[in-house]
């Protein structure tokens, strides 16, 4: 299951015969999506680490076909929500319906009862809305009236935005944004890639085999939590969280009237998690000091609160997350003897 490294992905009609299950899932899924590896094994890491995904990109760039692919690939069920402004919380959750044969009340659930959910432009709908997704997202459970629903196990929202737009949109909550293990920047194909896509458009479209189910999945899952990080790793990631809260400790004071809020203790426990799940798709018992400083900016950039200065002076979330990683020491690859 030893997978190449970032950017060095050579696709062919079929996988090696040494490919392990995750390895054979994006196989299955880069026949209907070209390029867009980054965000393929996004997709994957929050899966195996049980988080959820913000992906902000323009139109056209393949979000909702490639969260489709992936649950047709695990053979799990895929609903997708296209989010309004006269969207309202029940049709997320649910609600109570009176049935009038009976004269009772009967559970209607909603679309959230899936393995994997589209949030399709999220910040389209009011806080009202997009805060009714924060129980299932925590506790993958949906209360209806004095009545407890879990969801379906595995479970994944991945939510989109578009960023050039703000006529008609919302502004997530920080206790929303805060809710995503990663938010992940999709950019254009090149000329290469936008070329493929073309011509795969010409033609037939793949059909995706289910590779693996949810029970497999729910074990690849068990798997990756038995993957070893050493202790200075934890480290690490408390370090890189505080640094975001008080850039001066590590020589950044130039930073500190930029950063309103630092990062909450939530991201370090998503940034171990989601190393641990990289270092599992990766071929790995153990993490290393990449796999964390691969994820830092996916895990990070949504939890920073800037000030109005920063904005001013066009300084980004990952103009100060890179300032910061430059900045804290790395430490030493550890676990190698496990």
């Amino acid at each position: 299951m030893n997978m190449p490294a970032r950017g060095a992905y050579h696709w062919t009609d079929a996988p090696p015969a040494s490919a392990g299950p995750v390895e054979k899932v994006l196989y299955e899924v880069k026949k209907t999506i070209v390029g867009q590896d980054m965000l393929l094994e996004r997709l994957l890491v929050a899966l195996l680490a049980r988080g959820h995904i913000l992906v902000e990109g323009v139109p056209g760039l393949a979000k909702t076909l490639a969260v489709k692919s992936l649950a047709e690939a695990i053979g799990g069920e895929f609903h997708r929500v296209q989010f309004t402004p006269d969207l309202v919380p029940a049709d997320i959750v649910g609600t109570r319906v009176y049935h009038q044969p009976t004269g009772e009340f009967q559970v209607q659930l909603g679309p959230v009862f899936t393995n994997l959910l589209l949030a399709d432009e999220i910040n389209r709908a009011p806080a009202k809305v997009q805060s009714a997704l924060l129980e299932v997202m925590q506790e993958r459970q949906v209360t209806i009236g004095r009545d407890t629903h879990k969801v379906p196990n595995p479970f994944l929202v991945m939510a989109t935005q578009n960023p050039i737009e703000t006529e008609g949109t919302y502004p997530l909550p920080e206790a929303q944004t805060d809710r995503f293990m990663m938010k992940v920047v999709v950019g254009y194909p090149s000329v290469t890639e936008e070329f493929v896509v073309v011509e795969r458009a010409l033609g037939t479209a793949a059909v995706i085999q289910r590779i693996i189910d949810p029970e497999t999945l729910v074990g690849l899952q068990r798997q990756a939590d038995q993957v070893y990080v050493d202790p200075s790793l934890i480290e690490f990631a408390v370090q890189l969280a505080h640094a975001t809260r008080e850039p001066a400790r590590i020589g950044l004071t130039d930073l500190t009237r930029y950063v309103t809020f630092g990062a909450s203790p939530r991201s370090s426990i998503s940034l171990v998690l989601a190393g641990r799940a990289l270092a599992f798709i990766r071929g790995r018992e153990y993490v290393v000091p990449e796999d964390l400083t691969d994820l830092a900016l996916d895990v990070m950039r949504h939890r920073l609160v800037l000030s109005y200065e920063a904005l001013s002076d066009d300084v980004t979330a990952d103009v100060i997350l890179q300032k910061v990683l430059a900045n804290v020491a790395v430490p030493e690859p550890a676990g190698r003897g496990r």
